[in-house]
């Protein structure tokens, strides 16, 4: 078969994708299906343990018995993910239309702000939370002076601190797609609609949020995805409290040494989320992405 040039300049992106997209993934879920071996590893024979596990445990008797304890985790990543992805939208909707509607020259100082974050590692910016966040830190002790409360507030090692950091993590991912989208949005759209009597709010709701709805379906698929899987912020601030889906396989693969059952977490982790792009696909959201 004739090997066209098109698919030697492809032929960089399948090696990259095979070698660290498929075989990673082909591997998890073989050992998915396998025994755990203790401390660490997996043997043969091959089982469905590792699944059965996610929804049931054993009694003293052997017998499975209906567990919720997975499960819960399941549901607290999918409900911090979910709410992250809202708040995101909800705060970076109105920064993106702030910065792309300003002046040319001042727009990049905008990005630069909006990514200054990305500067400092993800570690150490999570670990300033915790300084931020604890009972003698630095929000508490302003709120203490400021007299608005006579005790501590309990704000670290809990959802509240793990959504807040999942927020300041992936906020500018929301940010910087729509702000892509409006930034070449046609403006005089919206002043076609005031000609048209249209108010600020009705011009918002008919014109800006339907043409920046890529941008919008970008930023949530860019935040919902990796906040659902997110390893540090559960791991420092919510210490141990507030478990999430990262944070259970890495204990699986680690300290438990149940490497079937962690990578069966995974596997349901990706088909979850591949499932909710199906129903955006479906219900044709993400034909916005087109």
């Amino acid at each position: 078969m004739t090997r066209t040039p098109s698919f030697y300049l492809v032929l960089p992106f399948l090696l990259v994708m095979t070698v660290f997209f498929a075989a990673p993934l082909v591997l998890v879920t073989g050992y998915s299906f396998l025994t755990a071996h203790y401390p660490g590893g997996v043997e043969w024979p091959p089982s469905f343990a590792a699944y059965v596990q996610i929804f049931f445990d054993r009694d003293f008797d052997g017998k499975l018995v209906f567990d919720t304890q997975y499960l819960e985790v399941f549901w607290r990543s999918l409900k911090l993910a979910a709410l992250c992805t809202a708040l995101c939208l909800l705060m970076g909707f109105p920064m993106a239309y702030h910065m792309a509607t300003r002046a040319p020259e001042k727009r990049n100082l905008w990005i630069m702000l909006v990514t200054i974050p990305f500067w400092t590692n993800l570690l150490i910016r999570t670990y300033a939370w915790i300084l931020i966040l604890r009972t003698d830190g630095i929000l508490n002790n302003l709120l203490v002076k400021a007299h608005l409360i006579s005790q501590p507030l309990p704000l670290l090692y809990n959802d509240f601190a793990v959504g807040i950091g999942l927020l300041y993590s992936y906020l500018p991912f929301m940010v910087l797609p729509i702000y892509a989208n409006l930034e070449r949005m046609d403006w005089r759209l919206t002043e076609a609609a005031a000609d048209l009597y249209a108010n600020r709010w009705r011009t918002l709701w008919k014109v800006t949020i339907p043409l920046a709805m890529p941008g919008i379906v970008a930023g949530c698929v860019l935040v919902f995805i990796p906040a659902i899987g997110s390893y540090l912020a559960p791991a420092l601030l919510g210490g141990g409290q507030s478990l999430m889906i990262g944070t259970m396989i890495e204990q699986q693969f680690g300290t438990a040494g149940n490497w079937p059952f962690g990578a069966a977490s995974s596997v349901v982790l990706m088909a979850v989320v591949l499932l909710g792009l199906m129903l955006m696909a479906r219900r044709g959201g993400m034909k916005e992405l087109v």
